[in-house]
């Protein structure tokens, strides 16, 4: 019977590293790889069912949770603490070290949160192996790819527990796009302009419908 040959990340997801980890692996002699036609990496299940015993177990992946919310008022309704109760278990289902739990209240347009920076200063350090947040946009209401692709030169990943956002979100929804649209009209027309005030309120009334 043909022995099954894994993916790099099947490979990764079993073994809780990093696939640059894996592909130094490599490199460095230290695992069996079997390459395709085609030039990709394929890892035999018995050289991963071997190196699950010899590695460090899970315990010694440093993990940051993020968790944000928009407003205040979502706060005070136990959003946030909700979502830092389902990350944390999250993270102890996979055996993590759990190295901080960072929160934010703030739009996801806004880039200059307290906590986004320190979560971007304990990857720039490569302090962490991964960061875990709930649903993607919590970090980023646009460029996430910008981000993850900033974390993993520095072999950080991000996990996302939950893939959809869910229905409840509306209002924030709408309160990120009248920002965006406030933004944008600001720098047409200025602040004081009578266009910028029709713009954003006739922005207002259309999600209001």
């Amino acid at each position: 019977m043909t022995e099954r040959l894994l993916t790099l990340n099947e490979a990764c997801k079993r073994l809780g590293i990093h696939p640059n980890t894996l592909r130094k692996w490599d490199r460095q002699g230290k695992i069996r790889v079997i390459r395709t036609v085609g030039g990709r990496r394929r890892i035999p299940e018995s050289e991963v069912e071997r190196l699950m015993g010899t590695i460090k177990p899970n315990m010694s992946i440093k993990a940051v949770i993020y968790a944000r919310v928009s407003s205040h008022d979502q706060k005070q309704k136990g959003d946030l603490e909700r979502q830092k109760q389902s990350l944390l278990e999250y993270a102890k289902s996979r055996r993590y070290d759990v190295v901080a739990v960072l929160e934010d209240v703030a739009s996801g347009l806004n880039e200059d949160r307290k906590s986004l920076n320190k979560l971007l200063d304990m990857v720039g350090r490569r302090e962490i192996d991964v960061v875990i947040v709930e649903f993607k946009d919590r970090l980023t209401r646009f460029g996430l790819r910008y981000l993850e692709r900033y974390f993993a030169s520095h072999n950080v990943r991000v996990e996302v527990i939950n893939g959809e956002e869910p229905k409840d979100a509306y209002q924030e929804l709408v309160e990120d796009l009248v920002t965006l649209v406030s933004s944008f009209a600001r720098k047409l027309y200025g602040m004081r302009s009578h266009k910028y005030e029709k713009v954003v309120e006739g922005v207002k009334q259309l999600v209001a419908d």
